[in-house]
């Protein structure tokens, strides 16, 4: 089983990382290899090279994680408890 808030949260921080890697990577890479337009198509009102964009960016890359986290974790518990057994070896009889 799986802990909601611990998966959540390292998700949210793994998004959150991954955010500023790849702006830290459009800021020493050529403009023709960065990932700016993608993050302002996926990130709402996201702008790039702006304080206000990169704080709302990082923000919701962490909230994405977190989303994913909330979604992910009570589908995998509830598949678990429903056929944990039939696809884990070990606890087959």
């Amino acid at each position: 089983m799986l802990d909601t808030k611990l998966i959540s949260w390292a998700l949210g921080l793994f998004a959150a990382i991954s955010f500023v890697v790849c702006v830290f990577f459009g800021l020493v890479t050529p403009r023709s290899l960065h990932m700016h337009e993608f993050l302002e198509q996926v990130l709402p009102a996201f702008v790039w090279l702006t304080w206000w964009g990169f704080l709302l960016g990082l923000v919701e890359s962490f909230l994405y994680g977190v989303y994913a986290g909330l979604v992910f974790c009570p589908i995998y518990n509830w598949l678990y408890r429903r056929f944990g057994a039939d696809f884990n070896p070990s606890r087959r009889k």
